[in-house]
């Protein structure tokens, strides 16, 4: 059976080096890139409906957007990417994705696109390496 691998992608420049090394790692993984949003709602902390309605149309299209980035970076290794779009806070998302989906191993950058990072690790990466049941490699 191949490895199952789970790659969050915001597109910013550690998580493009994540998705380079797990394709070039594990080429005959499957592989998932996550895009992990947080809704406005649930950014200001409004009620929580239906996860899909919470998204406005340019975090949609931004989602999209990243998930082109991501298949092409991976046609660049003639590979191919599942993609999946969850909304929610991104370090519990990640690792719930990551438990009901059997995922195998976590790979991820070191820091967001958001600006707010710790000095080592972002806070993100570092809810997903205290949580996750799984192996977490940290790519820079």
């Amino acid at each position: 059976m191949d490895q199952r691998i789970l790659v969050p992608f915001d597109g910013s420049d550690s998580s493009k080096a994540a998705l380079d090394r797990a394709l070039e790692e594990n080429p005959d993984a499957e592989i998932t890139v996550l895009n992990a949003l947080e809704s406005t709602e649930l950014a200001y902390g409004g009620v929580q409906g239906s996860a899909a309605e919470s998204l406005t149309d340019a975090q949609r299209e931004e989602a999209e957007e990243l998930f082109e980035q991501a298949e092409e970076r991976a046609a660049a290794y003639d590979s191919s990417v599942r993609t999946a779009l969850e909304v929610g806070p991104p370090g519990e998302v990640i690792v719930e994705y990551a438990e009901e989906h059997d995922v195998d191993h976590i790979i991820m950058g070191s820091h967001g696109r958001s600006g707010l990072s710790r000095i080592v690790v972002g806070s993100v990466a570092e809810t997903v390496v205290r949580n996750a049941p799984i192996t977490v490699t940290i790519a820079r």
